[in-house]
């Protein structure tokens, strides 16, 4: 255990999903305390649906998903202040749980000195690029340059305006690579992308 924690925020399919565990299993064996909170309160994004994701993401408003992410922020904070070790947090988040981790992040950063030292933005979606000012904690941005859900010139937005931030664009590469490879090619920019992600936590959490 490395004194060190990390908050992550799933996709839409939710906390229980397997890949979104195992991830989190890997994260937690480099010796990170990884806290995977339920965002959608035993709700999530079903993969059978095909129709109705608008109404059922409007079943989730952002206030309520936003206030359950910082009252996992301040229980995080007051866990590792308890215990007397580092007070430095990272957050990760995929595809939606990417766009929260910008919003919470810039929430973070708001009156300076926020909690989180360091963030990894896993092809997120719905991202406002308009928050970068406001992200004070570093962010390595991963995405493809297929990913319908997560523009490139978005993510280029928020590099260029983030401070600290980087972005690690993988030709050929679609929604979901890093944490649900679908082919070998897939395979091998995952665990590229994981070294990358491993490496920026190293550097700003632990280093």
């Amino acid at each position: 255990n490395n004194g060190t924690g990390v908050l992550l925020l799933s996709d839409v399919f939710g906390f229980e999903d397997s890949a979104t565990r195992d991830f989190a299993y890997r994260v937690a064996c480099h010796g990170y305390n990884v806290l995977v909170p339920d965002l959608f309160r035993g709700s999530p994004w079903k993969k059978a649906e095909k129709d109705g994701f608008d109404a059922w993401l409007a079943g989730h408003a952002p206030e309520r998903v936003s206030g359950d992410i910082d009252a996992c922020t301040n229980w995080l904070v007051d866990e590792f202040t308890a215990a007397g070790v580092s007070r430095k947090l990272g957050i990760i988040g995929f595809c939606y749980g990417g766009g929260r981790l910008v919003e919470t992040l810039a929430r973070d950063g708001g009156g300076g000195g926020g909690a989180y030292s360091a963030g990894v933005c896993f092809y997120g979606s719905r991202m406002d690029a308009s928050l970068a000012p406001r992200l004070a904690a570093p962010v390595l941005f991963v995405c493809g340059d297929g990913d319908p859900l997560c523009g490139v010139e978005t993510v280029r937005a928020l590099e260029a305006r983030a401070r600290g931030a980087r972005a690690a664009v993988y030709a050929g590469r679609g929604h979901g690579f890093a944490h649900r490879p679908q082919s070998l090619e897939d395979d091998g920019d995952a665990e590229d992308a994981f070294a990358l992600m491993r490496g920026w936590l190293h550097d700003h959490l632990l280093a």
